[in-house]
């Protein structure tokens, strides 16, 4: 009797072949438990693919006729009657958008996650035909959307862990306070606040938050929202700051804020020039023995130094050194000695590839294992710079796997690295030396 998988172990292993769309094309067609799988994977982001592509093509109305196919036939009904009435209607594609959304929603037994913005097309989801939406964990919406989406959504949803806010008006309507505020474990809580927008108005329902929220996102432009309410979240784990230079009233917040004590914070995050120096520096005078990451996209040497001192047990870190400052970097390295990962700005007024490589190779602690390079003018490291630190870190004791990164930006590439100097890299991969990878900076959000 042949011997079958179970279904938890064929669902990890599809999992890993959903790059390969070919492989899982050929699994539906093995028998109906692989089928049911593969299916499932396939269509998870059927709808998520190029415009531009899917307008040359025929794939984007395979989908649709594929979809219509299954729905109920009532919903066909309506179709019909769209056709034949609503044709030109300014409605018409969100009644056949809420129709296929309908049919997905009546097959899920348990939803997780829900994104859902406002666009163009206004969509009416209406939660009854969501049985699932009592497990809903993860919420990702924008403060415009109608009433009764919020409304119905805390009628039946207390258990959400993450919510993701877009807000773009000064006043956000009672029914997402009202959602907000009832929930039971909320964790994670994203506040991005632009155009005009504001969450004065939801701060005291995410304070009555304040003892279960570990990770803690605002992201504004220059509005007049204060954020003091976070002085109160005793729990906190990781916190983002990303306000704009510019930005009213924040430093008058920030005064009192940093010297409140957060004994739990391990993530620490700044991504814009907006503060004065000194406030961050007493911020991780009190803050900084527990962090494990801090990031901060700030010029200042005094802040720089300031890290070596108050963060010893830091794992990652990204900051920007100027092209003088290499034995900042080396302060860093000798006072940080659990430091993995760092990720460092080079080129024009930077630190030189040439620093990093003598640095990192020299100085960087014994756990040390992550070089994220990332570049804004051409690379002026030789092949002899770049053999030179691979061969020392290939000496190195212990010896460790080097994750080696280079990440593109503003338009430069790769291929600044010359041929040489890539058959560098590929040799001291193939030694297994180092782990070599490059990614675009969209992708390398804050990290």
């Amino acid at each position: 009797m042949a011997c079958q998988l179970p279904v938890d172990c064929l669902n990890e292993i599809f999992e890993y072949l959903e790059i390969d769309r070919s492989t899982l094309h050929s699994c539906l067609l093995v028998n109906r438990l692989w089928c049911e799988i593969s299916v499932r994977i396939l269509w998870r982001n059927a709808l998520n693919f190029d415009l531009v592509y899917f307008k040359r093509s025929s794939n984007i109305y395979s989908i649709l006729r594929a979809l219509i196919a299954c729905l109920p036939d009532e919903s066909k009904i309506l179709f019909i009657m769209i056709d034949g009435f609503f044709k030109n209607s300014k409605n018409s594609k969100s009644l056949v958008a809420n129709e296929i959304i309908k049919m997905f929603a009546n097959q899920i037994s348990s939803l997780k996650k829900l994104t859902y913005y406002h666009d163009t097309c206004d969509l009416n989801i209406s939660f009854p035909h969501f049985p699932g939406a009592r497990d809903l964990s993860e919420l990702y919406c924008s403060s415009e959307l109608p009433p009764d989406f919020f409304y119905q959504l805390s009628q039946i949803c207390h258990n959400l862990q993450s919510i993701s806010v877009n807000i773009h008006t000064s006043s956000v309507i009672n029914e997402l306070k009202d959602l907000i505020s009832s929930q039971n474990n909320l964790k994670d809580l994203d506040l991005s606040a632009f155009h005009g927008g504001s969450w004065t108005d939801i701060a005291p329902a995410i304070t009555k938050h304040s003892h279960t929220i570990t990770k803690l996102k605002l992201w504004s432009d220059d509005h007049i929202s204060s954020f003091s309410f976070i002085s109160s979240f005793s729990n906190l784990q990781e916190l983002t700051f990303s306000l704009y230079i510019g930005v009213t009233g924040v430093f008058e917040d920030f005064i009192k804020l940093q010297y409140v004590n957060f004994s739990k914070l391990q993530i620490l995050k700044f991504p814009y020039e907006w503060l004065k120096p000194e406030y961050v520096m007493k911020f991780l005078e009190n803050n900084g023995k527990n962090l494990k990451k801090f990031y901060a996209n700030e010029s200042n040497k005094d802040l720089r130094l300031s890290i070596a001192k108050f963060c010893p047990n830091l794992k990652s870190l990204f900051i920007t050194f100027m092209d003088d400052e290499q034995d900042v970097l080396k302060t860093i390295f000798i006072s940080c000695q659990y430091l993995e990962s760092i990720k460092i700005l080079c080129g024009k007024s930077y630190l030189s590839v040439k620093e990093v490589f003598e640095t990192v190779a020299i100085n960087s602690p014994s756990n040390f294992r992550e070089l994220k390079i990332r570049h804004i003018t051409n690379s002026d490291a030789s092949t002899d710079d770049l053999e030179s630190f691979f061969a020392c870190w290939e000496r190195r004791t212990p010896k460790k796997l080097l994750s080696f990164t280079i990440i593109e930006d503003m338009g430069y590439h790769l291929y600044y690295f010359h041929n040489s100097l890539i058959k560098v890299i590929e040799k001291y991969e193939n030694l297994g030396t180092i782990k070599f990878a490059t990614i675009d900076k969209i992708k390398e959000v804050e990290e």
